[in-house]
């Protein structure tokens, strides 16, 4: 692991512009992106499992041969550090270059319509979405005896249910979702989902905000109530959407999934759902960050994580494998976790971040027990009920 001085850096409020260019990309999958990547991927051909689903092209195999002179990753927009690619193309060798896509759908559709010739290498998926990526031939099986850095992982961002033996994804950044309550209106303490909802239509009532994305709100309802956010029972989304839709939507004022930007700086809500890596960027940038408090609501809440992995027909795979292996470095880890402000799933890092003085470092490490409470979410078949909720509650809030 880097030792404090080589992550001095991360406690620099000069980071902070980067980081906004981040943050302001990270749009987390909305649950209509889900429905539309889900029909997609049951567009797919059937035979779905056999590795060559959607009529992919077979996959070159990376054997630990010679790296090839070039390297095509497609990712959220500027995910990566500068320093880590630069790095390895000037140790390495492969020029990289470098596409954005906006949302977990605009890749799958481009990968299903090349079947396994889209010239990508490596593409960054949302966990979620990867059973049924490999399930239809998008990805390629990872060779992880050319990623020996995969041992620099914390246990905790390996492993996860969707790959359970990171066959094909590892870790490359990832996040929860909780509050922002300003403590000069609301003057008791919040702690929980159910918390949040009180305020909203109490002392934050024409104040309040939430995301803009079906599955923060419409999981806020279930984490409230302790129970499966992905739940296919009709009478269950039936009460959430009575509830949101009757109750809450008429003292929200806005959806808006980066109050960090502007709305804590400036003071224009006074509750406000937030991804934790925005809240962090707007209490570090307000002039006043003892007027905010950040909460990591109970009893449950959501945890998402985008993801290494390599497209099917990859035409540069040990140049792939060699890029992801580098990414897993102590110091890319550490350069990453600076550059995103987002948790990277490294070893030890929270105690070098803390060692180097980072700011605001509980809002990007957790402990064990908040961990425990975070809930990833699955792709089901109640998907289109959910966006109906959401457009529901959106038109009866009129915000």
């Amino acid at each position: 692991m880097t030792d404090a001085t080589e992550l001095r850096v991360l406690a620099h409020r000069d980071a902070v512009p980067v980081i906004a260019r981040e943050l302001s990309r990270r749009r987390l999958l909305t649950l209509a992106a889900l429905g539309g990547a889900t029909a997609l991927l049951a567009a797919c051909a059937p035979g779905g499992g056999n590795g060559t689903g959607a009529g992919a092209q077979p996959s070159a195999q990376a054997t630990g041969g010679e790296l090839e002179s070039a390297l095509s990753v497609y990712t959220w927009g500027d995910y990566d550090a500068p320093e880590v690619v630069s790095s390895f193309t000037g140790t390495l060798g492969p020029k990289v270059s470098l596409d954005s896509y906006s949302s977990n759908e605009e890749l799958i559709a481009k990968l299903v319509a090349a079947k396994g010739t889209s010239g990508y290498d490596i593409v960054v998926p949302t966990g979620v979405f990867i059973p049924q990526m490999i399930e239809n031939g998008l990805l390629t099986k990872l060779n992880k005896d050319l990623i020996p850095n995969l041992v620099n992982m914390d246990p905790s961002s390996i492993g996860r249910a969707w790959d359970p033996n990171n066959d094909y994804s590892i870790c490359k950044a990832w996040g929860t979702t909780g509050f922002v309550y300003d403590k000069t209106v609301i003057t008791r303490e919040l702690q929980t989902w159910g918390d949040f909802f009180d305020a909203a239509q109490n002392e934050a009532s024409g104040k309040t905000s939430m995301s803009d994305d079906p599955a923060g709100i419409i999981g806020s309802y279930f984490w409230a109530n302790d129970m499966d956010w992905n739940t296919t029972d009709p009478d269950e989304l039936e009460a959430c959407r009575a509830f949101l839709v009757e109750k809450i939507a008429p003292h929200i004022s806005a959806f808006d999934s980066y109050p960090g930007t502007n709305a804590i700086p400036q003071g224009t809500h006074v509750l406000m759902q937030a991804w934790n890596g925005d809240a962090r960027l707007g209490l570090l940038e307000t002039s006043e960050p003892e007027r905010w408090q950040w909460v990591l609501p109970g009893p449950i809440t959501e945890l998402w994580m985008d993801n290494w992995a390599i497209a099917a027909g990859a035409p540069h795979p040990e140049a792939a494998h060699a890029f992801i292996n580098h990414s897993l470095t102590p110091e890319a880890l550490s350069l990453n976790l600076d550059y995103i402000g987002y948790n990277v799933g490294g070893k030890d890092m929270e105690k070098a971040a803390a060692d180097a003085g980072m700011e605001l470092s509980d809002l990007i490490f957790f402990s064990e027990e908040q961990l425990a409470s975070m809930r990833e979410q699955e792709l089901n078949d109640s998907q289109t009920v959910r966006v109906e909720i959401w457009n529901e509650m959106k038109a009866a809030a009129g915000a």
